[in-house]
């Protein structure tokens, strides 16, 4: 632990900084997941749950937890799965 009190701060910043983006990458992962398990079973939820993956990884990038191009990789992915499952 550091003695400066400034140092103190930036690790209970940095901490709690940590925990706030974990939590919501892991929604992320969770939304991406339930939109290809629902591609996988063919479910009336679809367009729905590609729909929230989507505004996830979206916000993400607003959030500065993803970077753009890892953004537009993973909606892609996505996307063109949903497309061929549609078809």
């Amino acid at each position: 632990m550091p003695n400066i009190k400034s140092a103190k701060k930036r690790v209970l910043v940095s901490e709690a900084n940590y925990q706030r983006n974990k939590a919501y990458r892991s929604a992320l992962r969770t939304a991406i997941k339930k939109a290809e398990v629902a591609m996988d079973n063919n479910s009336a939820d679809v367009a729905e749950s590609v729909k929230v993956a989507v505004k996830k990884i979206d916000s993400a990038v607003n959030k500065g937890i993803l970077h753009k191009n890892t953004a537009a990789r993973k909606k892609s992915a996505l996307v063109t799965r949903y497309n061929k499952v549609k078809a």
